[in-house]
């Protein structure tokens, strides 16, 4: 969505309305996830997706009546014996899709939001999608809000949910009212998600790169200037020189770090990685711990750790030697097999093999 968001703002500033639709809930094996979006312009270009191919036809059409219209949509798409091929969807799944204008009346707020977007200010978005006021849409961000769903009393409520929802960065339905008859999307931009990587190794260059294609804010921290420079490190967002443990401590200090945040410790030198590793297993927060190394390097690490007085259950929050075992031997497959595992963790998957497993594919 922030791609798309961006990418409408020259058809919104030339005065022109566009049909935006967003995917606000999935059921069974839907291919992509509520917040993805498609936006389709007065003269039929289109931008982004809501499925991967799947229903995009279909919802192009309702993007041009929208246009026409200024009528928001919600729009179901699933699968039956009779539609499956004229709709398209044939994974089994379910998308419901709502479709907007998004104008400069529709939409006064979107400048304001897309200042917020690029400055990786939080900021969420609420809209009505079912019940009274479909189409109207509250946005909201830590320091206030503009907009209103309807009365003052209703976006008082609806704004401590999104707010709630924007502190864990979730987006999703909400239903308000007496019966729940106000239904609402809630879309958060919240800044994204930390990888903060240590070592400046060509290991450590090819995760910055993975981490950077995933949507992580790359930070590359390493003690050694002539190592760590942005020239070595292109796709970091950042490239530090400071002793590890000090900077992540600094970092924590300052309130920098959150549940989404993950720390990959690639140096394998005990010098920088123990005391960062006694930092970084004391956080209680962070959402995943790998450092990389040998089996040896790992049970000696772990030694140093012990006798530094960490207890057994903060080494267990340590993925050592970290990523998952595909056989990758290059720093490019070495960057994979991490970043899956990283994907596993924090999803709360297996990481073994979808045919070895059953069940739905996306929880």
């Amino acid at each position: 969505m922030r791609e798309v968001i961006a990418a409408i703002h020259p058809w919104y500033a030339a005065g022109l309305t566009t049909g935006l639709a967003t995917v606000v809930a999935t059921y069974d094996s839907a291919p992509r996830q509520p917040g993805s979006a498609m936006a389709v312009s007065q003269s039929g270009e289109v931008i982004g997706s809501v499925s991967g191919g799947c229903v995009e036809s279909a919802v192009y059409e309702a993007a041009q009546e929208v246009i026409r219209t200024g009528r928001p949509l919600l729009q179901s798409y699933g699968i039956s014996d009779d539609e499956a091929f004229a709709v398209g969807l044939t994974c089994g799944g379910t998308l419901e899709v709502f479709v907007e204008p998004v104008s400069r009346r529709a939409f006064p707020q979107l400048p304001a939001l897309l200042a917020a977007i690029r400055t990786a200010e939080p900021v969420a978005v609420a809209t009505a999608i079912a019940g009274p006021a479909v189409g109207a849409r509250l946005v909201v961000c830590p320091d206030g809000r503009s907009g209103t769903l309807g009365s003052a009393p209703l976006d008082d409520a609806v704004t401590r949910d999104v707010l709630l929802m924007l502190a864990r960065g979730a987006t999703g339905l909400r239903r308000h009212g007496p019966h729940g008859e106000l239904t609402v999307f809630v879309q958060s931009f919240a800044p994204p998600p930390r990888l903060l990587v240590f070592g400046s190794t060509d290991f450590a260059a090819a995760l910055t790169r993975q981490g950077a294609l995933l949507g992580y804010r790359v930070t590359l921290c390493d003690a050694r200037p002539v190592f760590a420079t942005a020239t070595r490190f292109p796709e970091a967002d950042e490239v530090v020189v400071q002793w590890p443990h000090r900077y992540l401590a600094a970092e924590a200090a300052a309130g920098r770090l959150d549940g989404r945040t993950v720390v990959a410790v690639l140096t394998h030198d005990p010098k920088f990685d123990v005391p960062l590793l006694q930092v970084a297993l004391r956080l209680p927060d962070l959402a995943f711990v790998g450092a990389m190394g040998s089996r040896r390097t790992h049970e000696d690490r772990l030694r140093r750790l012990r006798e530094a007085g960490l207890t057994e259950p903060e080494l267990r929050r340590l993925s050592s030697p970290v990523g998952l075992d595909i056989g990758g031997r290059t720093p490019q497959e070495t960057a994979v097999s991490i970043a899956a595992e990283i994907i596993a963790h924090t999803r709360g998957r297996t990481g073994r093999p979808l045919a070895g497993t059953a069940g739905r594919i996306h929880a």
